[in-house]
């Protein structure tokens, strides 16, 4: 929107909103209509005026007072009644149309692909539905119709003005347009302020968000000082960019004021003049009078609302922005239905890159029969999520294809491949709404026989008739009213219900406890039989079972065959496997141990002998935690090494410039080795990112073993230093 567009940075949100209402075109036709009416009253009693004092009060004609009377009283109610229907219709046109905007905006965001979401924040995404529609919502109810009522009062009252008394008409046609010079000459900086300040209230309401999902790691880490400083510095720039919106367009307001008095007093004493000299009429000058005070709130009308258009056009720039973004993932041109699996799916040297981001595949082939159960399995960022986006199409690949029974997806069309696949995800998410309708969103279709049948299948449907409303109980947000292994069930039976011949298992199980997760496993390998089963996986032992295992590493497929082929090829897999072995669980998940040939393993374990091996894998203990908890803090003393049995932690570094992340760990993975030997503060803190099983070891209980061997000692110092 440039500027050569905009009357007082406006025509461009007049346009838009031509857009918007031009369904309803006999609506606005009405509502001008009475618009026209009630201008006419409001222009006919100041010229009764003149028929008063010069033809009835005057010469004491009775009739014509009698007449100019009955005639104002019938235009009265004529006026009364036509702005009651035009306010009634009004409001039915003005919530029409938000209610047009909602719809666009929100269809727009079903319609558009995961890139988008990818590159924008949730906050500001949320301010386009608060903020910027609440100005536009505002300039629609209030702002429209007093702009529109403003302006056609100008027009009207003009060419009245111009009718009754030239030569004063033209001295009005003289000031008042110098009066608009103020804010035309603002208006191009007030709009700058306005869509600043709207990007400004996006960029708050995006950090409140961060900060409102963080709270656990500002509250683990000490962290309200540094997020109210930083909360501060970002209200501080809206609060500076802020005055000067609102100073622009106070004084956009301001100005033409100033200018009417000036005006309005020239008028005054011109039109005096002329009456005192017999060339006005007295009546004639009163009504003349009335008409320029209509034209002057006609005209401060106008400036009043131009700051609400402002406003508007800035907020109206930014939900139009989100309207005119194009979905990167369409249906091509004569796309054809896709059939239901039956074949094998393939992966023909494809390539992709995520926009501005690392990750993605590199020139990678594979095929998967119809029937099979295969899992992805390699480290994070090794490309295995990006598998499941391109062969859900969330992703076009840049380079080969993606290939399901010889049909390449993009001349497919996504709803038939989307209606044969269903997707569990690490923390399915469920709606705010019943357990029943969480279901349905699978196949609304479905009758309650079906329901039960797909909620038994996923073992959950005993657990939901013990729920206080059963089926129709709401689950909460996200489904917190759930249990973690409740809601993975759920989304299960959800899958299940919509029978799918494709089943994509996003790291399923990864969020649960361990006895949950061996549990829904279980339930997943007995209901995946006769689908086409595709899993991520960081846990080889959920891998095991799969006919075929593909290991990924820098967007590149290294390994794949079953888990005894890989195993036996000693090679990436084979050591991802060695580091997440040995380890014993009880069956109830509750307790882990080691095996001394798995400490062996550890640099600086390895030194020691078998015997004191044994000794040192006794004396590990089990500790759980729940997701989102700190396991230590930065700065805690250092008396406990520890080893990752089931789930994830990361590991976060505070300086003055704030928490960071620096790495993240999974099954197998141990840390604070060096708490062994050395009293030092932990240089790092380690929150959970999912219900974690860990075993630790303390430092004076190992020191103690070590202590008898001077042999042993010797050997863990060479290993520290080579370790350091």
């Amino acid at each position: 929107m440039s500027e050569a567009e905009t009357v007082f940075g406006c025509r461009w949100l007049f346009k838009r909103f031509g857009h918007w209402l031009a369904p309803y075109r006999g609506a606005a036709l009405l509502i001008v209509a009475a618009l026209c009416v009630d201008l006419a009253y409001e222009n006919l009693l100041p010229l009764a005026f003149k028929a008063l004092i010069d033809d009835a009060i005057g010469p004491h004609n009775a009739a014509v007072l009698w007449t100019v009377i009955g005639g104002l009283v019938a235009l009265c109610l004529t006026a009364a009644a036509a702005a009651t229907a035009r306010d009634y219709i009004y409001a039915k046109l003005s919530a029409q149309v938000l209610h047009d905007l909602r719809l666009a905006m929100y269809g727009q965001l079903q319609r558009l692909s995961m890139s988008f979401y990818s590159r924008t924040q949730v906050g500001d995404i949320m301010s386009r539905f608060s903020s910027d529609l609440t100005v536009v919502e505002n300039a629609i109810v209030l702002a429209l119709p007093s702009g529109v009522y403003s302006a056609l009062g100008v027009v009207v009252t003009a060419l009245i003005l111009f009718a009754l008394e030239w030569r004063l008409a033209l001295l009005s046609a003289i000031g008042i347009p110098l009066c608009l010079i103020g804010p035309k000459l603002i208006g191009a900086r007030a709009q700058s302020a306005a869509n600043e300040m709207r990007e400004q209230q996006g960029a708050l309401a995006s950090l409140i968000h961060e900060n409102v999902s963080a709270q656990a790691v500002v509250k683990s880490f000490g962290l309200q000082r540094i997020a109210l400083d930083a909360f501060a510095q970002r209200v501080a720039a809206l609060l500076t960019i802020s005055r000067r919106a609102n100073f622009l367009a106070y004084l956009m307001e301001r100005t033409p004021n100033l200018g009417l008095m000036v005006f309005n007093l020239s008028v005054i004493c011109l039109g005096a003049w002329l009456a005192f000299k017999g060339h006005l009429a007295i009546g004639s000058l009163v009504a003349f009078q009335g008409l320029f005070l209509n034209l002057s709130q006609s005209v401060a009308g106008l400036t009043w609302v131009v700051p609400n258009f402002i406003q508007a056009a800035a907020g109206m720039a930014r939900i139009e922005e989100l309207l005119g973004e194009h979905a990167e993932i369409v249906d091509a041109p004569g796309a054809e239905p896709l059939p239901r699996l039956s074949a094998a799916i393939e992966f023909r040297d494809v390539s992709f890159r995520y926009a501005g981001q690392s990750g993605g595949l590199d020139h990678v082939s594979f095929r998967i029969e119809a029937g099979q159960k295969v899992a992805f399995v390699g480290a994070s960022g090794s490309g295995k999520s990006t598998v499941l986006a391109l062969l859900l199409r969330f992703y076009d690949p840049q380079a080969g294809g993606v290939f399901i029974d010889g049909r390449d997806l993009r001349a497919a069309q996504q709803a038939t491949l989307r209606a044969q696949s269903a997707v569990v995800m690490q923390e399915s998410f469920l709606f705010n709404t019943s357990v029943r309708e969480n279901l349905l969103l699978a196949r609304p279709q479905a009758g309650a026989d079906e329901i039960v049948a797909a909620c038994r299948a996923a073992e959950i449907h005993d657990a939901i008739l013990s729920l206080p409303e059963g089926y129709d109980t709401v689950v909460g947000e996200r489904g917190g009213r759930l249990s973690g292994g409740q809601r993975q069930r759920i989304a299960i039976a959800r899958a299940l219900l919509r029978d799918p011949a494709l089943l994509v298992l996003d790291e399923a199980t990864s969020a649960l406890d361990a006895a949950t997760e061996s549990a829904v496993n279980a339930t997943l390998a007995r209901v995946a039989g006769g689908r086409t089963v595709v899993s991520v996986t960081h846990r080889l032992a959920a891998a095991t079972g799969a006919d075929r295992i593909f290991v990924m590493d820098g967007g590149r497929l290294i390994e794949s065959g079953s888990h005894d082929e890989l195993v036996a090829l000693r090679g990436v897999y084979a050591s991802m496997w060695a580091k997440q072995s040995g380890f014993r669980l009880s069956a109830e998940g509750d307790w882990a141990g080691i095996d001394a040939a798995r400490l062996a393993a550890m640099p600086v374990l390895k030194a020691l002998d078998a015997p004191l091996l044994e000794e040192v894998a006794r004396a590990f203990v089990t500790e759980q935690y729940a997701a989102d908890r700190m396991v230590m803090q930065q700065g805690d003393p250092g008396d406990r090494f520890y080893i990752v049995v089931r789930g994830s932690v990361e590991v976060l570094r505070t300086d003055e410039n704030g928490t960071r992340r620096v790495a993240v760990l999974r099954d197998g993975d141990h840390f604070g080795e060096i708490a062994l030997l050395r009293d030092l503060p932990r240089n790092a803190g380690v929150r959970t990112l999912s219900p974690c099983l860990l075993i630790s070891l303390p430092r004076g209980h190992f020191l103690k073993l070590v202590g008898r061997s001077a042999e042993m000692q010797a050997r863990l110092a060479r290993a520290l230093a080579e370790r350091s």
